[in-house]
């Protein structure tokens, strides 16, 4: 019998069994395809008057993308992408832009915005069956969110996510994104500056840089395009889980190139239809891991982190925070690679 192993993040105090002798294949989490949910979609067009104003519309005129707001009972029509408000936000935008955070041991105040992107008109324009270019608009709303909002003095943080499917806690079918900006700087990337703070202050380089050098020529490589390189993380927590870093050092995504977001738009499509055809449409999370602060801007590197959803943690997991992986990173990173290679010969031909 194989022995199991014992992996740590590379910058996080987290550890995770590598479970070898359980080790599952990739098919072996394919599940039965979901259920599409019934009802009125809130989020799709004809429906605009169901949610609140939009702080971004996407218009197209003449080839080119319009932005524009809507105000009071304003609801724009042939819309190409909307960003609006959560109707039931976890933080909530306060009254004044100087509002005073209190923040103690143990209680703060929930400050911030919580905004729904509405990536595409079109309920089932998945990223994993997308058109390129409507990816390249969602790409392009994530970073024009990032610098409105990050000129706010009570937004420390803008966290970038995706529920995609029912496990994963989507509570809406039609495909979209959210963002929630927080007040201080949460506990995960807290410690991933911490550490590649300390990593820096040591060998004079930057910690992402490193693993991209390593994980680039390594077993757990998966692709890359011009801007960008997909791996199986060293410790990955989930089965099938997969990491999208930049080539070029930048830790804040809104510093991307026009090349960078469309590489960054055909990044998404590959990998995720690859994880769609490999496992049958999983439910999946992602974040972004992005910072706002100056003094992360040598020794950060933003990147992308790809959770699927085919496992529940149990009673080991959630009381030791320890986390049990039964497919080993290197033959996730395989299979995903034969399933991107797969579907770019598919989107050539």
């Amino acid at each position: 019998m194989t022995s199991n192993e014992v992996r740590k993040d590379y910058l996080l105090n987290r550890w995770v069994v590598i479970a070898t002798n359980r080790n599952k294949r990739p098919t072996d989490f394919v599940k039965k395809q979901e259920s599409k949910q019934d009802g009125i979609c809130p989020l799709c067009p004809g429906n605009e008057h169901l949610t609140p104003p939009a702080v971004l519309v996407y218009l197209l005129a003449d080839g080119e993308i319009v932005k524009e707001k809507e105000q009071n009972d304003l609801r724009l029509k042939d819309w190409v992408l909307r960003v609006v408000p959560n109707l039931f936000p976890v933080f909530v935008v306060p009254k004044q832009d100087d509002v005073i955070i209190k923040k103690g041991p143990q209680l703060a105040n929930a400050v911030g915005h919580h905004e729904v992107i509405v990536e595409t008109p079109c309920h089932d324009e998945h990223p994993a069956v997308a058109r390129v270019s409507q990816l390249v608009h969602t790409v392009n709303a994530y970073v024009d969110r990032i610098k409105a909002l990050s000129s706010k003095p009570y937004v420390k943080h803008v966290a970038l996510f995706k529920n995609y499917g029912m496990d994963s806690g989507a509570s809406l079918s039609h495909t979209h994104s959210q963002l929630i900006t927080t007040p201080f700087l949460p506990t995960t990337l807290e410690e991933e500056l911490k550490a590649s703070k300390q990593f820096w202050n040591k060998n004079g380089e930057c910690i992402f840089c490193d693993i991209i050098k390593k994980e680039r020529s390594g077993p757990r490589f998966i692709w890359e395009n011009q801007s960008f390189v997909v791996f199986a993380p060293y410790a990955s927590v989930n089965p099938m889980e997969f990491w999208v870093f930049p080539k070029r050092h930048q830790s804040n995504m809104a510093n991307m190139s026009d090349n960078e977001i469309k590489d960054l738009a055909e990044t998404l499509r590959v990998c995720l239809g690859a994880l769609k055809t490999l496992l049958n449409n999983p439910s999946y999370n992602f974040g972004f891991h992005t910072l706002l602060q100056k003094d992360a801007q040598d020794c950060y590197h933003w990147h992308l982190e790809v959770y699927p959803k085919v496992l529940t943690w149990a009673g080991f997991e959630k009381s030791t925070g320890m986390y049990i992986n039964m497919v080993l990173p290197e033959d996730a990173a395989s299979e995903l690679g034969v399933a991107v290679n797969a579907e770019l010969e598919a989107l050539q031909k």
